[in-house]
């Protein structure tokens, strides 16, 4: 009886591994890009792109719950790749962090006016970073839930 396989803990490995939340990472530099995969993939399903035009793409195929998302990127920038996100009503609602080498008061106040719901200076402290997904995450989840009941309601 003791080596018999329990199916339900099996089952509720299925659903864990099946209910991820999914997070995008774009950035131009591939070094950055695989370091938070390394740091979040534990917990996260993690999607990559390595430009704007291909971290759209990835939004339209993947669906991710929150992007981390470079603002100097060659192509489209972050500025931009944020600001035609939030103007979609069928992504307006993913949050949006900022992960950028820039520090400037300007700067944090031109993510904000694109839309972002956070922004982080690099080098970035990765405590921080998983302590904010997981606030924004919970905010999506919340989000998603209320607009769920909105649906149930019509």
């Amino acid at each position: 009886m003791a080596d018999m396989i329990d199916n339900n803990d099996i089952g509720e490995k299925i659903r864990e591994s099946m209910i991820k939340p999914k997070i995008l990472v774009v950035d131009d530099e591939p070094m950055n890009v695989e370091i938070f995969e390394g740091y979040l993939s534990n917990d996260y399903d993690v999607v990559k792109a390595y430009n704007g035009d291909e971290a759209l793409l990835k939004v339209e195929t993947t669906n991710p719950d929150l992007i981390l998302l470079d603002v100097m990127m060659p192509g489209k920038n972050g500025f931009e790749v944020c600001k035609i996100l939030k103007d979609n009503p069928k992504t307006m609602a993913i949050p949006i962090i900022f992960v950028t080498a820039l520090k400037e008061k300007e700067d944090r106040i031109k993510a904000i006016e694109a839309g972002a719901d956070d922004f982080l200076s690099k080098p970035i402290d990765i405590i921080e970073v998983t302590a904010r997904v997981k606030s924004l995450l919970r905010i999506k989840q919340y989000y998603d839930a209320l607009m769920g009941d909105c649906h149930f309601l019509l």
